[in-house]
C-alpha cells in the first residue's frame, strides 16, 4: 500500500494538470529567478505565468524547503 502525499507535494499532480508543465521545470524556473523570497516568488508566479495562489505557494515552499535541506 503506498503513502498518501502530504504537504506540498499533494498539489503536484493538479499543476502538472492545470498548468502543462512538470512540476521540475517550475523548481527550475523558480531557481533562476533572482527573487529569493517566498512571497515575492508567490506573486512573480502568479503575475507572470498565471498561476493560482495555492498552486504557487505549494511550489515555492516545497523548493525553497528542498534547497534548504529540509
Amino acid at each position: 500500500m503506498s503513502e498518501t502525499v502530504k504537504g506540498p507535494a499533494s498539489y503536484f499532480p493538479s499543476i502538472e494538470a492545470t498548468y502543462g508543465r512538470p512540476v521540475a521545470e517550475w523548481k527550475d524556473l523558480i531557481r533562476s529567478s533572482p527573487l529569493t523570497k517566498h512571497m515575492e516568488l508567490v506573486s512573480w508566479l502568479k503575475a507572470e505565468h498565471g498561476i493560482g495562489h495555492g498552486h504557487a505557494n505549494a511550489l515555492v515552499a516545497h523548493t525553497l524547503a528542498e534547497d534548504n535541506g529540509r
